[in-house]
């Protein structure tokens, strides 16, 4: 996991919680630079923030927040904010106004779209989106050239936005539950991707263009409904983890074998009746889970995979 989904939720030292909000409405001429009001019950954010124009990090985490006060958009110098397991149903157009935020995160509310002014941040490094009601991404939001990380899982998103290829930084995405049948070609014009997690989807099928992206390292399918694979899938040579349990699958392509730093490989429950030999090849495998398929024996050379103590479970 990379240090984006790591932090997700990470927080400001210092006092925090219901002690920082007894203290602040005590001393409110005492704001420091980071306010964490995580879990306080907050029916709406203290006013005495706002009176911290140079306030880097707010963190509301687990309240009871149905809106955002207007003079949150004038703490122009906020880098994290966390506003994640609220009541939230929108938010205005002053969210643009943070223009030096780097990690914005709206998990677990009841957000239904997002206002195009989000496109403006263009210093976000970190999206998180998880468990709201999306059926869309703004367009503007391809213009997030810095994001690094973007989370838009358990949203009725229905697709991915063919502009996703414009964010040249991305790292890794996220985007299982979302009920995707199609992944957008564009997803091949993302260089830096290293991770990309799709699992609990309805894919039939992967666009060749995935293969596009070199540095790709964790590739999450599990629980789609994959009937085959690109057979330039063999081109994802940095790929270290590859899960593809729970779908259709009745055959791999040669190129499989190809994935020279590949090290977890799962095909559970699919419906594999034969396996390619050239699979025991693979130099760094440790581990590949193929039970609950149709096979009854593997290839003689799958002996040398565990030999080298290369776990099998079939």
């Amino acid at each position: 996991m990379t240090f984006f989904a790591s932090a997700v939720h990470q927080q400001p030292g210092g006092m925090r919680g219901p002690a920082l909000l007894e203290q602040l409405l005590a001393h409110p001429d005492a704001v420091p630079g980071a306010v964490n009001l995580d879990g306080c019950g907050l029916a709406e954010l203290p006013a005495v923030i706002g009176g911290r124009l140079d306030l880097q990090r707010l963190s509301a985490y687990d309240n009871a927040l149905e809106n955002l006060p207007d003079w949150l958009w004038n703490l122009r110098d906020l880098r994290v904010l966390n506003l994640s397991a609220n009541r939230l149903t929108a938010l205005p157009a002053g969210l643009g106004e943070l223009k030096r935020l780097e990690m914005l995160d709206l998990g677990h509310n009841a957000l239904a779209e997002l206002p195009d002014s989000v496109g403006g941040l263009r210093d976000l490094r970190f999206v998180y989106l998880s468990n709201n009601r999306l059926t869309r991404l703004p367009e503007s939001l391809r213009h997030l050239q810095a994001l690094n990380y973007l989370n838009v899982t358990d949203n009725p998103l229905g697709e991915l936005p063919q502009w996703l290829g414009n964010l040249s930084s991305l790292q890794e995405l996220r985007a299982y539950n979302t009920a995707l049948t199609v992944l957008p070609a564009s997803v091949g014009d993302l260089p830096a991707l290293r991770e990309l997690h799709l699992m609990n989807n309805d894919l039939t099928t992967l666009p060749q263009e995935l293969t596009q992206c070199s540095g790709l390292r964790e590739l999450d399918l599990q629980n789609n409904a994959l009937t085959s694979l690109p057979e330039s899938v063999g081109r994802l040579r940095a790929l270290t983890r590859l899960n593809l349990r729970f779908n259709e699958l009745s055959g791999l392509p040669d190129s499989l074998a190809e994935l020279s730093e590949l090290r977890f490989l799962d095909l559970r429950a699919n419906r594999l009746t034969a396996l390619p030999e050239e699979l025991a090849a693979l130099p760094r495998l440790e581990k590949l889970d193929l039970r609950w398929n149709s096979l009854t024996t593997l290839p003689a050379a799958f002996e040398r995979l565990r030999a080298r103590g290369c776990l099998i479970h079939l």
